[in-house]
């Protein structure tokens, strides 16, 4: 790829990143409809640093705090002895089930979950959870008030953004809101239980680029989507808390229905 293509695919992935819609989806779509060759997973991962950096950014003082209190609880030999440093170690512990099932399926996500009836079939479905969730949910919980076992269900949730076309995002918030998370908590706890598994996938992907070989030109393209990315992430992780405050996620649900059904009818 060239660089005006590294630096679209970087926007459409911190456009996506953050809202339910699946960023993979789109990394996966918008280049087959430019005529444009499949980036890879291993570009859409690498290129998920940028919308890493806008995270930490954004929510600098959650990440310090939480960083402090897990040392703090190392420390003081009480792992679960605050409400903070439960929830870093929570978080922690809910990175495990999308790491092991990543790992042990890797070359399955990297190959065939990326044809696109894959990614049709998982918007759809995941859109109907979604709006399930968003009706049966009582919506009347905050971060804090998250238990350890809350915690790791949201974390297995996660663990279906392995599938194209699930988002990690969609997946985490449908998990926030059927423990009882409003909908601006659910977004924010998304966010932060992303941390691991963005940085961790990032930098993995990144080292068997390396191995692979990469020319100057590709280092050029994977800074330039990067920075695409963290810029617009930036403003999108906004967009997504201020839209979610005044409104649900149904307009999410339709238009992941309307775009898996316009990939599955493309396929026809």
């Amino acid at each position: 790829m060239d660089w005006v293509q590294a630096l679209v695919l970087g926007i459409v992935q911190g456009l996506t990143e953050f809202l339910p819609i699946s960023s993979t989806a789109h990394l996966r779509v918008v280049p087959e409809l430019l005529g444009w060759n499949d980036p890879g997973a291993e570009f859409s991962a690498v290129i998920q640093l940028g919308t890493l950096g806008a995270v930490m950014l954004y929510f600098w003082q959650d990440v310090l705090q939480l960083s402090r209190a897990a040392l703090e609880s190392i420390w003081k030999r009480e792992p679960l002895g605050t409400p903070k440093s439960r929830m870093a170690w929570g978080i922690a512990a809910g990175t495990v089930p999308i790491v092991v099932l990543g790992l042990s399926f890797k070359d399955f996500i990297k190959m065939e979950a990326r044809e696109l009836w894959v990614i049709g079939i998982a918007l759809i479905v995941l859109a109907v959870f979604l709006y399930l969730a968003e009706r049966r949910s009582p919506r009347n919980r905050q971060i804090g008030q998250l238990s350890l076992l809350q915690i790791q269900w949201i974390g297995l949730t996660q663990a279906l953004a392995l599938i194209p076309g699930c988002s990690r995002s969609g997946s985490t918030i449908m998990g926030g809101l059927m423990v009882g998370l409003n909908r601006e908590a659910a977004a924010r706890f998304s966010f932060l239980l992303g941390l691991p598994v963005i940085f961790g996938s990032g930098l993995y992907e990144l080292k068997e680029l390396m191995e692979i070989g990469i020319s100057t030109d590709g280092y050029f393209n994977l800074i330039v989507g990067i920075l695409a990315s963290f810029v617009v992430g930036y403003l999108s992780i906004e967009l997504l808390l201020r839209f979610l405050r005044r409104h649900g996620t149904f307009v999410f649900v339709i238009y992941r229905i309307v775009l898996g059904t316009g990939i599955l009818l493309f396929l026809v």
